[in-house]
């Protein structure tokens, strides 16, 4: 902490940021959070605004938090577990990662082909399942619903089941 801000403090004040600066690294000694969600976790404890400012701040400063770094590991754990673009965009959202660096990592992380291959990995796995299904368009059906919820696009989805489902 800087000079300035630790003067603008009181001795309770200084005390408080220590509590809060002590609460927010053993937040972040678990995993990666956003700038959007340690505030939003300082908040929950009642931390007043001015302490939180001032913890988020050094907390920048020395790198503990980069949104860009929890995107790419986000995206990264995301892409391992198969699902699609439209579905890490909205958990991405929900995290409060946006913005046009954010939005290049995912167009660099979740390419159309990478996109397909998930897709596809994950239909392989599912055929199995559906083969016990009998009618071609219940089938569909449930290789569409189970891949769209997935957050895979109507048009990899389509191409898809029109390559496998007959």
């Amino acid at each position: 902490m800087t000079a300035d801000r630790r003067q603008s403090f009181s001795n309770a004040g200084r005390t408080s940021y220590q509590k809060a600066m002590n609460t927010a690294i053993r937040i972040l000694t678990n995993r990666d959070h956003s700038f959007y969600e340690l505030k939003q976790k300082l908040q929950q404890r009642a931390i007043e605004n001015e302490v939180i400012g001032a913890v988020m701040a050094e907390c920048e400063r020395l790198n503990y938090i980069n949104d860009e770094r929890t995107a790419r590991l986000y995206i990264s754990q995301l892409n391992r577990k198969c699902f699609g673009k439209r579905y890490i965009k909205m958990a991405l959202k929900k995290k409060g990662l946006r913005g046009d660096a954010i939005e290049n990592i995912l167009l660099q992380k979740c390419s159309e082909v990478e996109e397909r291959k998930k897709a596809a990995r994950l239909l392989g796995k599912k055929m199995k399942a559906s083969n016990q299904e009998k009618e071609a368009a219940k089938k569909r059906d449930n290789i569409y619903r189970f891949l769209y919820a997935r957050g895979f696009s109507k048009d990899v989805i389509t191409d898809l089941i029109r390559d496998v489902v007959k």
